[in-house]
């Protein structure tokens, strides 16, 4: 019954990707496989588009691998460093580096991945969760974001 739905959504807060786990599974593992499903068709000729402009993501995405991954793909992390990361790096002295790049106004932008969130939440065929399949549950997700995606 604790099943935890991981998505990128667009700067609309319009699903692209969307993944099922177990409830106890962490947010981080997931984030490289939605990036390698992700593709967005493009309006006219052309391949589709696999890399995003920037991730936004909370205190949990940040890591060196996400961050390694993310640099190597070539998209700019906006990702806020956890109080424990920036005492280790500190405690380090110079040997612990520069702190990671962040946009402070650019995260303000991630509360539409919450509102997203919030939307598929408050959708009566999840509220309720009669269900007890995860592929039945993941059915119900898609609907939602087709339904989301209807509205534009």
């Amino acid at each position: 019954m604790s099943t935890k739905i991981h998505q990128l959504v667009d700067g609309q807060g319009r699903p692209l990707v969307i993944a099922l786990t177990p409830g106890q599974s962490g947010d981080s593992p997931m984030l490289k496989p939605l990036l390698s499903h992700l593709a967005v068709k493009r309006m006219g000729p052309g391949r589709p588009r696999t890399r995003p402009d920037a991730v936004l993501g909370d205190k949990a995405y940040s890591s060196r691998a996400i961050r390694t991954e993310l640099r190597s793909r070539g998209v700019r992390a906006v990702i806020p460093q956890p109080s424990d990361q920036i005492a280790h790096r500190k405690r380090r002295g110079s040997a612990g580096g520069r702190p990671p790049a962040f946009d402070a106004t650019t995260y303000k932008g991630r509360n539409v991945i919450e509102r997203s969130f919030n939307d598929h939440k408050q959708w009566r065929g999840l509220a309720t969760r009669y269900d007890k399949l995860a592929a039945v549950y993941r059915g119900g997700v898609v609907l939602r974001a087709i339904t989301i995606w209807l509205r534009e």
